[in-house]
C-alpha cells in the first residue's frame, strides 16, 4: 500500500527540495500553506507522514494535535527548522525527525528512509472514524483547537493538546462528522483535567446550530448518553435512589404503627 505526506510549507525552493526526495523514496505527497487547513486535512484522512515547516504559526499546535491521533493513524512527524528555531520546543511539541535548513535532498531521503519504518500506509479503503472533528475554543484572541471525542444534544467531551485555561464559559465552533454542518455557539465546562480532556455542556447553541445537531443524532439513531453530564447524572440518581429508600422506610413505619 501507499506512503502519502503532508507537507506543511510555503517556501516554493522547499516545497521543491522536499517534493523531490518524496519522489526518491515513493511517496505520494500534498501540499498546505496553513496550520488551520492542515489540521482540517489530518481530521479528513490519514497521513503516513506529516512534514511541518517550523518557520510558519501554528507548526508546534499542528504537531502537539498529531499526537493525539489514534496509534493507527498517527504519523510520524518530520520538523523543518532554521538556525532560529528552538531545537527542544520541536522535540517537545512531537516532532520525530529534523530537516535543518538549508535544505539539502540527501539529508531529507536519509531521514525520510529511516522514518518509513514507522509509517503506516494509507488504507483508503478503511472507513472514518464516526466522530473524526476539531472543535475551535475561543479563549479570547486565541482559538484553541481540540479533538471531539464524544458528542449529544447536551454537549461533548474533547482532547486538547494542552490544558484548558480556567475558563467556565467559552465560545466554540465545530463542524458536524462527516457533514459540512458548522455548529456555533457558547459552552460551559463543567469538567477538564490536567492532560488536556474536557466536558463541555452547550450553553447556548444558534438555532440553525440546533436544528443541525438534532438532525446528525437522529441519522445515527444516537441515544441519549451521559458521558458530559456523567457526574450530575449520577449524582441525581444517587439522591432519587435516597429519597426512595426514605419514602419506603416512612411507608413501613407507618404501616407498622397502624397495627
Amino acid at each position: 500500500m501507499a506512503f502519502n505526506a503532508l507537507l506543511m510549507c510555503r517556501e516554493q525552493h522547499a516545497q521543491r527540495v522536499v517534493g523531490a526526495a518524496l519522489d526518491e523514496v515513493g511517496m505520494e505527497q500534498e501540499v498546505c500553506p496553513s496550520a488551520a487547513e492542515t489540521l482540517d486535512l489530518t481530521v479528513l484522512r490519514h497521513y503516513s507522514a506529516l512534514i511541518l515547516d517550523f518557520d510558519l504559526p501554528g507548526a508546534a499546535m499542528v504537531a502537539r494535535m498529531a499526537r493525539l491521533a489514534p496509534s493507527h493513524r498517527r504519523p510520524v512527524i518530520f520538523g523543518m527548522i532554521g538556525a532560529f528555531t528552538e531545537i527542544a520546543e520541536t522535540f517537545q511539541a512531537g516532532v520525530n525527525f529534523i530537516f535543518y535548513k538549508p535544505l539539502a535532498f540527501d539529508q531529507i531521503v536519509r531521514c525520510l528512509r529511516a522514518g518509513r519504518g514507522f509509517m503506516r500506509p494509507d488504507r483508503r479503503q478503511s472507513p472514518r472514524q464516526s466522530l473524526e472533528s476539531l472543535v475551535y475554543l475561543q479563549f479570547g484572541i486565541a482559538a484553541l483547537p481540540a479533538m471531539v471525542l464524544d458528542l449529544n444534544q447536551d454537549g461533548l467531551a474533547l482532547q486538547a493538546p494542552e490544558p484548558l485555561p480556567p475558563v467556565q464559559l467559552v465560545p466554540m465552533r465545530f463542524v458536524l462528522p462527516g457533514t459540512d454542518h458548522m455548529v456555533e455557539g457558547t459552552g460551559e465546562v463543567i469538567w477538564a483535567d490536567d492532560g488536556g480532556r474536557a466536558g463541555v455542556l452547550f450553553s447556548r447553541l444558534t438555532p440553525a446550530s440546533r436544528k443541525y445537531l438534532k438532525q446528525w443524532l437522529g441519522k445515527r439513531g444516537a441515544r441519549k448518553k451521559t458521558v458530559v453530564r456523567g457526574v450530575r447524572v449520577g449524582t441525581a440518581r444517587r439522591e432519587k435512589v435516597r429519597s426512595g429508600k426514605v419514602r419506603g422506610e416512612k411507608a413501613r413505619r407507618t404501616a407498622a404503627g397502624s397495627h
